[in-house]
């Protein structure tokens, strides 16, 4: 199993769009890249603990490759956007990528490269060592499938949940 941990805006986001294909095997949401201990959403959500909104994606690459997860998040979120997706805007919301180790941290690097492709202008996503992940509150875990009819989820997760789905329908499950 491989794990990766990715901030593309809103983790809701992440989350239910990851949970569409196989291979995958988890998506935890949580919190990195703050300074403080074990924070709490409405902390993140203030923009004063520095940490971005990130979905940890447990994996399976004899299923799903690592480049179709990382081309998954690349398809989902807009990398060119500073500190923000859409509406959502703030640090936490910012495009990053949280690498464990070198070799991730050049799987990576690669995604980005391989991404300019698909975005004109310029990306913004980065690319910094994974720290502690502090696990999200559990009712944020799993968000969309439990309210699959709230508004947000309706008018931002389901149409990034098609656009993976429309773009990768080869790993759908």
């Amino acid at each position: 199993m491989t794990s990766f941990v990715l901030g593309g805006g809103c983790f809701w986001c992440l989350d239910s769009s990851y949970m569409q294909f196989k291979g995958i095997i988890d998506v935890e949401v949580g919190y990195m890249g703050g300074h403080i201990d074990n924070p709490g959403y409405e902390a993140v959500c203030s923009g004063t603990t520095g940490h971005a909104e990130v979905a940890r994606v447990h994996f399976d690459e004899a299923l799903i490759p690592a480049d179709v997860v990382l081309d998954i998040f690349f398809t989902i979120h807009d990398p060119r956007q500073l500190n923000r997706q859409g509406n959502d805007i703030g640090t936490q919301y910012r495009s990053s990528m949280f690498y464990a180790d070198a070799a991730q941290k050049q799987i990576f690097e690669a995604a980005l490269e391989r991404s300019k492709a698909i975005w004109d202008g310029e990306l913004v996503t980065e690319i910094v060592p994974a720290e502690t992940f502090w696990m999200g509150e559990e009712y944020h875990q799993d968000f969309f499938a439990k309210n699959p009819n709230q508004g947000y989820c309706n008018a931002v997760v389901a149409p990034k949940m098609g656009k993976a789905r429309s773009a990768f329908t080869a790993y759908l499950k």
